[in-house]
């Protein structure tokens, strides 16, 4: 989820490197790791994260999250390998939760990483989920200004909404289940289905939720991945460009509705309908 004028992250990488495991992963053009942060190794690791709200704390002397992320995908072999690489060193400069699944193992996690404090969980027969609200609870209360009540804010809208289509759905989740997710539109404060911002395919061109941002501010989700163990595998997963729900976006529209937003002309540009489309290493 960014801005419409800087999303720039239609770009899937397969990285070869000559030392490491080859990588597959969507990026920004230019970039030595990720920025959205979802990738597929040959060692069979998959990840992704979500950035940890409100956060604050920062170490200068530490090592920026890119290098980071970059080293752990590329070198580790495990999720411990990958976990311990990216806690070396963390300045807290980009906090996120981070999901992860071993392929091999079966196994998955979660890791929050705060400054001071980190959070850390497995399991074979569960779920972990992300919506901008760090779940480890010294993280939460004591490195974030996150109240994870306000059910307004759309990240906590979100987090509601995880929680319930895990539960509703735990045992049976595919890759077409998890597709439909990504353009699920419920808004759980308001207990009705409805394109905005609280929706997990979340628009925030059609409304806004948080004081801090313009009304109506052309943003949202401008992408959907998803992959199951089968795809990973074979270093593969499922994309759609623009976004989750197939939505389009109409500038040209938006900026006649909206004038408060004419400096972007020229920079905004329009969103169309695309497929889902599956990228695999190799081709």
């Amino acid at each position: 989820m960014t801005s419409y004028t800087t999303a720039d992250c239609n770009v899937v990488l397969e990285i070869v490197p000559r030392r490491g495991h080859r990588i597959l992963m969507q990026g920004s053009p230019g970039w030595v790791h990720s920025g959205t942060d979802f990738f597929v190794t040959d060692a069979g690791l998959v990840g992704s994260e979500t950035t940890i709200s409100g956060f604050s704390g920062f170490d200068e002397k530490g090592v920026p999250e890119f290098v980071r992320m970059r080293r752990a995908t590329q070198d580790a072999g495990s999720i411990d390998e990958w976990c311990n690489l990216m806690r070396k060193g963390n300045n807290g400069g980009y906090a996120n939760a981070w999901l992860l699944g071993d392929v091999t193992t079966g196994e998955i996690a979660r890791l929050e990483l705060g400054l001071k404090h980190v959070g850390f969980e497995r399991t074979k027969d569960g779920y972990f989920t992300g919506s901008n609200v760090a779940e480890n609870v010294k993280i939460l209360r004591l490195e974030t200004d996150s109240d994870e009540t306000d059910i307004r804010n759309s990240d906590v809208a979100r987090r509601v909404r995880w929680k319930q289509l895990m539960k509703e759905n735990r045992g049976r989740i595919d890759l077409a289940l998890a597709q439909a997710f990504e353009g699920d539109h419920a808004d759980t404060f308001l207990g009705e289905e409805r394109i905005g911002a609280r929706s997990l395919c979340a628009h925030w061109d059609r409304e806004t939720t948080d004081p801090a941002e313009a009304p109506f501010n052309p943003s949202g989700t401008v992408d959907a991945k998803a992959v199951d163990a089968a795809m990973a595998k074979r270093m593969a997963f499922m994309a759609r460009w623009g976004s989750g729900c197939g939505t389009a976006f109409d500038a040209p529209a938006f900026l006649e509705k909206h004038p408060q937003f004419e400096w972007m002309d020229g920079i905004l540009p329009s969103r169309g309908s695309h497929p889902w489309v599956e990228f695999k290493a190799g081709e």
